[in-house]
């Protein structure tokens, strides 16, 4: 069967199973998008390509398959690159399609021709140009591989104009991968094995850190068995939660910059450390020099440049995280860890004290309120996509996640304005899904243009904007070690209700606590899209907090009065 190279890619993507496509046309792309109007793929129109790559990492963080994001050349390609990086460093298998030029063209600084697998070369696990109509589909095959094969990652594929349009026998199970023989991953060496499972078995102090490679995995049914077993306590990453029960007394929380005071410091005091797919990243350990000194350390990682990266560990267990897991569990001895629980329970205690939970109502509207609210009437049960800075902590925080890849973040890079794109890429994944946005008035209004596709579409996916009327994040860098000297932080908004109603989407706004509920309950019985702006504490923070480079028990804890807002312990 003769077909055109944007055809073949078309039936490539469908032979894949691949369902939807987020993207935007143009004029190196546009043989693609004759070739879409005529296959089984939905194509979901952005309204900036940057949305088209976040919208495709939403959609493969909620369900754990690729997610396929489409581009024109020039412009349209290096729109896309903050999502691709944000995919790398969150290790999210994304598949980026861009046009370009045509072949003869290359190199003669033609319109809208830039060099975007140049560009995208150190935030791509993989990136090609596909030059011929016979390599279209063995190249995209390749490529979903590669994405989502070992630590996954975002693939960028760029096909020339004359590749799109030129035409060859197509058939689909003649067109094989090329790739290299994959490498077989050796077996645990015995002797680390040997040593983790002395560790584990002499510990009486031990802590588990899970990390995102635990969903990655899949390996969410062997990480509890293994738990359970040793009655191990777990400290999760910020891209680890939902692992792990949050309501599982085993499960103290996060860990971190913005951590719970009482994991920082037990972690400081642990005499054993289980790293479970995660990297030892800075804002986990604060300063190195005095990270868990008193601890052993075990890592479980599949990708081995991480072993030793930032923390020396003393067995380093290279492999996928379910199957290293599976391979411990026989040789775990279960164990009472009665005086260890007791000194959790005892670091604990402080911290309820401060919780701004505990607060009477005065009056004043806090995020924490916010989202605890939005945790309860929602029974823990929706898929939460946060954008970066405040809220987020205070999401991780006061947001409980029972179930894995209900919380959809941006960690690694810290990409403002992925909330909103990556909730629509999360709905279309999971179209029963009861999906929220949490997001500042700061990183909604980098992308609310995708307001737009949401209505076009037809989509239901609820907005909870926290405005505070700054860059929140930065502020609270400003008030702690800047001497309140708020540069470039004081954010006008528009009026946010008022915005989504002429985007034809429901907009309410709320200054009261007395008010949060309702008015959530009222947008999950929505039938349609509903965008909240709640207004709150201006100069709250998120407390505790790790300054930078500090050591990871030198937290600022929330005042005793969180009514007075200080860096100042009382």
């Amino acid at each position: 069967m003769k077909l055109t190279g944007a055809e073949i890619l078309c039936q490539s993507l469908e032979h894949l199973g691949v369902k939807h496509i987020f993207g935007y046309p143009g004029g190196a792309i546009l043989p693609v998008y004759d070739a879409l109007g005529k296959s089984k793929l939905h194509h979901i129109l952005v309204r900036h390509e940057q949305g088209a790559t976040h919208m495709a990492d939403g959609y493969a963080r909620a369900t754990g398959g690729v997610g396929v994001a489409m581009a024109t050349s020039g412009p349209g390609a290096t729109n896309m690159v903050t999502g691709i990086a944000t995919a790398m460093l969150d290790s999210s298998p994304v598949v980026c399609i861009t046009g370009q030029v045509g072949s003869k063209l290359l190199g003669s600084d033609a319109f809208q021709e830039i060099d975007i697998t140049g560009i995208t070369m150190p935030i791509t696990k993989h990136n090609v140009i596909v030059t011929r109509v016979e390599d279209i589909a063995r190249t995209v095959r390749e490529a979903f591989i590669i994405a989502s094969s070992g630590r996954p990652g975002p693939v960028l594929v760029d096909i020339t104009k004359d590749a799109q349009q030129a035409s060859t026998e197509f058939d689909w199970k003649a067109t094989l991968p090329k790739l290299p023989p994959k490498r077989v991953r050796p077996s645990l060496d015995k002797a680390e094995l040997d040593r983790a499972v002395e560790l584990l078995n002499s510990a009486k102090r031990p802590l588990i850190l899970a990390g995102h490679g635990i969903m990655i995995s899949g390996a969410m049914k062997a990480f509890e068995q293994f738990v359970r077993a040793g009655q191990f306590h777990v400290a999760m990453t910020l891209l680890g939660i939902g692992c792990f029960p949050a309501n599982d007394p085993l499960n103290l929380g996060m860990m971190g910059m913005h951590g719970e005071a009482w994991v920082n410091h037990a972690i400081q005091e642990a005499d054993l450390l289980i790293a479970v797919g995660m990297r030892f990243d800075d804002r986990v350990t604060g300063d190195l020099r005095t990270y868990a000194k008193s601890a052993r350390k075990i890592h479980i990682e599949i990708d081995r440049a991480e072993i030793n990266k930032n923390v020396k560990v003393d067995a380093a267990l290279v492999g996928d995280a379910r199957e290293v897991l599976e391979q411990l569990l026989p040789s775990i001895d279960k164990k009472e860890r009665t005086v260890w629980q007791s000194r959790i329970t005892e670091m604990k205690g402080d911290s309820a004290v401060r919780d701004i939970q505990s607060l009477p109502d005065t009056g004043h509207l806090y995020a924490a309120h916010v989202i605890n609210d939005l945790w309860k009437e929602t029974a823990g049960d929706a898929i939460v996509v946060t954008d970066v800075g405040q809220h987020q902590m205070w999401e991780a925080q006061y947001y409980h996640h029972n179930r894995p890849r209900t919380l959809i973040t941006s960690g690694g890079l810290g990409t403002m304005g992925f909330a909103l794109p990556a909730a629509i890429g999360a709905k279309f994944a999971k179209p029963e899904a009861d999906v929220w946005v949490v997001v500042g008035d700061g990183g909604f209004q980098m992308t609310m243009c995708e307001l737009a596709t949401i209505v076009q579409e037809k989509i239901k996916v609820n907005i909870a904007i926290i405005n505070n009327g700054f860059l929140g994040m930065v502020r609270q860098w400003q008030e702690f070690f800047y001497d309140k000297r708020y540069v470039a932080t004081p954010l006008v908004a528009p009026d946010f209700a008022a915005l989504a109603n002429a985007f034809g989407i429901r907009g309410e706004r709320v200054t009261s606590r007395g008010d949060v509920t309702s008015t959530i309950r009222a947008a999950r019985a929505s039938k349609e899209s509903v965008l909240i702006d709640f207004r709150v504490e201006q100069e709250d923070s998120v407390y505790p907090m790790v300054p930078a480079g500090a050591s990871l028990h030198e937290m600022i804890r929330r005042p005793h009065n969180p009514l007075v807002e200080t860096a100042a312990e009382p």
